[in-house]
């Protein structure tokens, strides 16, 4: 079987690994073999956005780099389309993988389509029902066009079926956290950041920003890092591994902004660095939905820079604060979680292993992936069936 993975940017790059690693075992084991073939579109471009990903995880190198670069969506997606159109007709795959809502997923998505070439889509059923958001506009229609929905959630799995696709569903588990459970432990032996930085655990707050809704409106974004040097300032230390795409936005909109020396302007850093940075967080503010998600897998309290989370779970499970962009609720939030931490550290472990799963979802999507190819309905136990990792288990990084 010949499998397709489409790939642009550094969340994808995440779940790419779990799945080569899947891939390995599957071949391994003396089964029918599956082919795999990486393209990167080049979304995420530079070497601090896509090689270190590619070197840390160890993920094999694509066989085709399309080099598109940053742009406009519509000429970004266009760019990407015209040039994925004949890596399929070279490649003739069985099965083409899209991963999460970025805009090579759409175009992914949409080349395979309209070439017949089935598609599956991993982090199916995903919303924030923000249509504002272009993630949310690319996660939709990557999943009305696929043919394989592989679904990291039981909440991902009941949009699917409110919008009639839950024929073409299975629940899988996430992919992140299979990757959270592979590496923290190899993030605490090779991540030297915190001696970097001269931290210690448990001592600074941890911030990232990069969504269109907040770098390209400047009084959100204003909003926002103006919170930033506030909590800086109130005595908590902050570290800013700070997104191209937010550094040239405050440049242009913000050009007197500048931070407060305890807030750390630091460029982006690799998996495992910030595996590192989460699990020694003292609480983490981020607009990332990964980022939410691995900061609820090591027990790190978050606060969502957003008016709402495709990730419900982490709010319901106490983990996650969802606080906007507007300065006085964003120290609220962190009023909030210092309060609460008084009382110690959060065990979120439990929660996160119910709500997605048990670390072996990139397994269940390779077995999904070779059902569908063989026309099978059903692929096997849910992720929630089986038992869990228990994330709390060693250094939290």
């Amino acid at each position: 079987m010949r499998v397709l993975s489409i790939v642009g940017a550094r969340p994808q790059f995440i779940k790419m690994a779990a799945l080569a690693r899947a891939f390995e075992r599957h071949n391994g084991l003396g089964r029918e073999p599956i082919e795999s073939i990486i393209v990167h579109t080049g979304q995420h471009y530079d070497a601090e956005m896509s090689d270190i990903f590619f070197d840390e995880l160890e993920i094999p190198p694509a066989a085709f780099n399309l080099g598109v670069g940053s742009g406009p969506h519509g000429r970004q997606t266009a760019h990407m389309l015209e040039k994925l159109e004949p890596v399929l007709l070279q490649t003739r795959p069985e099965m083409v993988l899209i991963y999460g809502d970025t805009n090579s997923s759409l175009a992914g998505a949409l080349a395979a389509v309209k070439l017949h070439t089935p598609v599956a889509h991993v982090e199916a059923g995903v919303r924030s029902f923000n249509r504002r958001m272009p993630e949310e506009i690319n996660r939709v229609v990557a999943d009305h066009v696929s043919d394989l929905l592989l679904a990291p959630t039981r909440t991902a799995m009941e949009n699917l079926e409110r919008e009639g696709l839950s024929r073409r569903a299975v629940l899988t588990g996430d992919v992140m956290y299979d990757a959270v459970a592979a590496h923290r432990q190899v993030a605490a032996r090779r991540s030297s950041i915190l001696g970097i930085l001269g931290l210690a655990p448990g001592t600074y707050a941890l911030a990232t920003v990069h969504r269109a809704e907040n770098t390209d409106d400047a009084e959100r974004l204003e909003g926002i890092v103006t919170a930033f040097n506030d909590i800086a300032g109130d005595g908590l230390p902050l570290v800013l591994p700070l997104h191209p795409r937010t550094a040239q936005a405050v440049r242009a909109t913000l050009p007197r902004w500048s931070p407060r020396p305890s807030l750390h302007v630091i460029p982006p850093v690799g998996y495992l660095d910030m595996l590192c940075l989460v699990g020694h967080a003292r609480l983490v503010l981020t607009d990332s939905g990964g980022l939410q998600k691995e900061a609820f897998f090591l027990g790190c309290p978050c606060v969502t820079l957003r008016e709402e989370t495709e990730w419900t779970e982490t709010v319901e499970a106490a983990g996650n604060i969802v606080a906007g962009a507007a300065p006085a609720a964003i120290r609220a939030a962190v009023r909030t979680w210092e309060h609460r931490l008084a009382g110690g550290v959060p065990d979120f472990a439990a929660a996160a292993s119910t709500s997605f799963g048990d670390g072996r979802a990139a397994d269940r999507i390779v077995q999904a992936l070779l059902a569908a190819a063989q026309g099978a309905a059903h692929v096997g136990p849910a992720a929630d069936e089986t038992a869990a990792i228990n994330t709390t288990e060693g250094a939290r990084c």
